[in-house]
């Protein structure tokens, strides 16, 4: 499994960001790039504990069961649903969040939490957040082509 906390893989994302730009079309989702880089911004800062979140109610009942299920080897979905604070709707500067995704992902290098509090799945473990770091930019970044 791919993590987070491997340089190769830093590089082989960073690399894939780097590609995007203002004409990049979605191959599924209704996000555009923009707002896909501040989603995937947004999401680097909490998975960073630079951002803090509650668990939420239904990831009290579901989340254990929900992360065991993204855990798996394999890509994740196509539109899978979007915990409501990273939902973007405005449009940024495609350029700056680029750039700040790459120097948010090179935060990982140094990374020294136990892990995070994901809003659903709970509690996460730091090789439980290394692996779901490089699943969701993956994920993402496969919606725009990259």
């Amino acid at each position: 499994m791919k993590t987070i906390f491997d340089k190769t893989t830093r590089d082989e994302l960073i690399n894939r960001i780097s590609s995007l730009n203002d004409n990049s079309k979605a191959q599924w989702g209704k996000m555009n790039v923009s707002q896909m880089l501040k989603h995937c911004t947004q999401w680097e800062e909490m998975a960073l504990n630079k951002t803090k979140y509650k668990q939420s109610f239904l990831g009290k009942l579901f989340g254990k069961m929900a992360l065991k299920d993204i855990m798996k080897d394999e890509p994740m979905k196509k539109n899978m649903p979007t915990v409501h604070s990273f939902k973007i709707r405005e449009n940024t500067d495609v350029a700056e969040e680029k750039e700040k995704w790459i120097k948010l992902l090179a935060e990982y290098q140094t990374f020294s939490g136990n892990g995070i509090i994901h809003p659903f799945f709970g509690v996460m473990t730091k090789e439980q957040t290394g692996y779901l770091v490089y699943k969701h930019s993956d994920h993402h970044l496969k919606q725009f082509g990259a």
